[in-house]
């Protein structure tokens, strides 16, 4: 009895605290543009559990040439180099829980196996509907979501370094698509020379390595948890058919904006997370670590390194004397400090 009621104290005070900071504006606006985090992950939540009845999406193209460019794939994927859908499932697999709705992704590279999960849950309409209903809809929330409220400040965090935000930090403020253009520019010439047009366009080299530089900064500043919770607010959102496939034939063939890319970004989250524990361990980074121009650049020819490998290309490294080293270090550090003063700020017009 004792410990039921140590634990009711506990909830009480869980929700109470959940509720207090989710009437707080503008919590909500964290999830208002998370379109540069899209992407859908759950991380081992489920991946080893065979409960339920899990459905296998098998493929009916197996018998791929082995010069096919998406088959000399090392951990991370591009988009640009599969032609379709089935393609995409003689690389990864697939599998739905018709028991639990649930979508398990998995994929395998050099002996390494990383797995993604995608169940219902809050997404960013329940955040608007908090933020501009009454108590009703924030209590709603609260107890859907009591994470969000314990994390509210490292969610501020993320929001901010995910985003540009000139009317705070001026024009030459970087934010993780910037990284990923400067990743791609630095690119070798003769191996830039050698990609096409796909690769290089948005949904190739930089789709991805957007992808797996924005995760793996957050997971080595914050968590992988914090990771996974952001991008699956967004993805439930936007495409909540991905946990049950049930797909039309337009968005399967939608190279660019169906499926396929949608858990090609769930595995390339996967990578982004596991690329970011790696480089915290390697720089010993924590979370009273100051970040110096010297300390980023290594970061981000840390992930470089990680690109070279998994693409077989070359890049030029990032200096600390760079500017957009120098200019995202600065803004590294004001945000993983007080973040309180910047929070009145982070919704404005201005930001882009």
């Amino acid at each position: 009895m004792r410990s039921t009621k140590m634990q009711s104290q506990q909830f009480q005070k869980s929700f109470l605290s959940a509720l207090a900071i989710l009437c707080r504006t503008p919590m909500s606006l964290i999830f208002l543009s998370l379109t540069v985090l899209v992407s859908c992950i759950k991380s081992d939540i489920g991946c080893g559990s065979e409960s339920g009845n899990w459905r296998t999406l098998q493929s009916n193209n197996q018998n791929a040439n082995d010069s096919t460019p998406y088959l000399q794939t090392k951990g991370a994927l591009l988009l640009s180099s599969f032609e379709s859908f089935e393609e995409l499932k003689t690389v990864i697999k697939i599998e739905y829980n018709d028991d639990i709705p649930m979508v398990r992704v998995s994929h395998e590279s050099d002996d390494i196996n990383v797995c993604s999960t995608l169940e219902p849950g809050v997404d960013e309409g329940d955040f608007r509907k908090a933020r501009d209903g009454g108590l009703i809809e924030k209590v709603s929330l609260a107890f859907r979501s009591p994470y969000a409220a314990f994390n509210r400040d490292h969610l501020v965090r993320v929001f901010i370094l995910a985003r540009r935000k000139p009317n705070i930090f001026g024009e030459s403020d970087v934010a993780f698509f910037n990284i990923a253009e400067a990743t791609v520019c630095n690119m070798d010439a003769i191996n830039y020379g050698a990609s096409s047009n796909r690769d290089l366009s948005e949904k190739g080299y930089i789709n991805t390595i957007n992808h797996i530089t924005a995760q793996a900064i957050i997971t080595t500043c914050f968590s992988e948890e914090m990771a996974d919770y952001i991008a699956d607010v967004h993805e439930r959102f936007y495409h909540p058919e991905l946990i049950r496939g049930e797909f039309t034939l337009t968005q399967i063939n939608d190279l660019e904006e169906g499926p396929l890319d949608n858990y090609i970004d769930m595995i390339n989250n996967e990578w982004g997370q596991e690329l970011g524990k790696s480089l915290k361990a390697k720089y010993n980074i924590s979370s009273s670590t100051i970040w110096t121009p010297q300390l980023l650049a290594a970061y981000l020819n840390g992930t470089q390194e990680y690109y070279s490998y998994a693409f077989n290309v070359d890049f030029r490294p990032f200096s600390e004397n760079d500017s957009l080293v120098v200019n995202y270090a600065k803004k590294m550090v004001r945000v993983m400090g007080d973040v309180s003063e910047l929070e009145g700020q982070i919704g404005s017009k201005n930001n882009k």
